[in-house]
């Protein structure tokens, strides 16, 4: 990652404090209803003193922090000698020493939020917002005039986040992830030498959404900023600027609504053939409601897109797919991404 984040751009500016308080607080990753008071967290008060002692931090360190905190490591280092040991249907995790249990619980609290630990890595985001002195990021800082309180704030000068803005950007407010974009850079380089392919489905944008960062906890949203630790903190994929870390080393197609992609999959002959083979009302409920839910467009239908790279050659036809009538190589329709032709 450090081979992209250098550029032109000069490093954060010595007098990091010397921050510039001006972000509308009550715009940005809120869910709008805050609770009356902040509960002062243990991931709380080591962000307070990190901060203290440090500097203001990126988003992208907050959200570190907060999704790979020490207790988040201890619960999935429990999981992963559980896996290894045959997933047993029950077992003891026990504390030994005083004290008041607080890190159990947080043990606990991450075992409920495993699900989503185990099947989605966590991509950390960096805020870079436009301003007259050009285009600056967003740190979290202590609220010096509230107790026990983070707030955002602009950076006084550019920092390296600012170097994967586009020249041409015409959003006031960007995500970007080097992160992801270090991924993205070794998918594509893997799959230009090697071949192969990779898909990616998530929220998304191409391109076009601005403030995405937010919370939920129970379900619900939350405010990124309130009792840190407690919830979970996700952000929209934007997938023009994945498109744009593939470098043209391999083929993009997408992104594309869910709806779209399952329909194109043939999931409406799927459902069909389900509901012909089940003769409980039940299940046919049920199959209804997961079909209902995935292919709604205020569901899962237009929220989740789907986006993929390809071999060039896999979209400009290869040398064993030569047609009797042709000269020239034909390509294969990619499943997802245009519609089967049922035979």
């Amino acid at each position: 990652m450090s081979a992209l984040v250098r550029s032109p751009v000069g490093p954060l500016c010595a007098a990091a404090r010397a921050v510039i308080p001006s972000i509308r607080r009550g715009k940005y990753f809120s869910s709008g209803n805050e609770p009356a008071e902040n509960p002062v967290t243990p991931m709380l008060r080591h962000l307070m003193y990190k901060i203290k002692s440090t500097g203001p931090i990126t988003v992208a360190e907050y959200m570190k922090e907060v999704l790979t905190n020490p207790a988040k490591l201890l619960g999935i280092w429990f999981i992963s000698e559980w896996m290894a040991t045959g997933k047993s249907i029950a077992f003891q995790l026990v504390e030994l020493g005083p004290g008041k249990g607080t890190l159990v619980g947080d043990i606990l609290r991450v075992f409920s939020q495993l699900g989503s630990v185990l099947k989605n890595c966590d991509i950390s985001i960096h805020l870079v917002e436009k301003t007259p002195q050009g285009w600056r990021e967003v740190f979290i800082d202590v609220d010096p005039q509230v107790s026990d309180k983070l707030r955002f704030v602009l950076a006084p000068c550019a920092t390296p986040a600012a170097a994967f803005i586009q020249h041409d950007e015409t959003r006031d407010h960007v995500e970007v992830s080097p992160d992801a974009g270090v991924i993205i850079q070794e998918l594509s380089q893997r799959i230009a030498l090697t071949g192969g392919a990779a898909l990616i489905a998530d929220y998304g944008h191409d391109g076009t959404k601005t403030d995405t960062l937010r919370g939920f906890c129970g379900h619900k949203l939350h405010d990124v900023l309130i009792a840190p630790g407690t919830a979970d903190l996700t952000a929209d994929v934007d997938f023009s600027y994945l498109r744009r870390m593939a470098q043209g080393k391999v083929a993009s197609l997408g992104p594309i609504k869910q709806q779209t992609f399952l329909k194109n999959m043939g999931i409406d002959v799927r459902l069909k053939v389900l509901l012909d083979k089940s003769d409980e009302p039940s299940m046919r409920q049920q199959l209804l409601h997961g079909y209902d839910m995935l292919m709604n467009p205020e569901k899962m239908g237009e929220r989740f897109n789907f986006f993929a790279l390809l071999p060039h050659q896999r979209l400009h036809g290869g040398r064993h797919q030569m047609n009797a009538c042709q000269s020239k190589p034909s390509a294969f329709p990619v499943a997802g991404f245009s519609e089967l032709a049922w035979q």
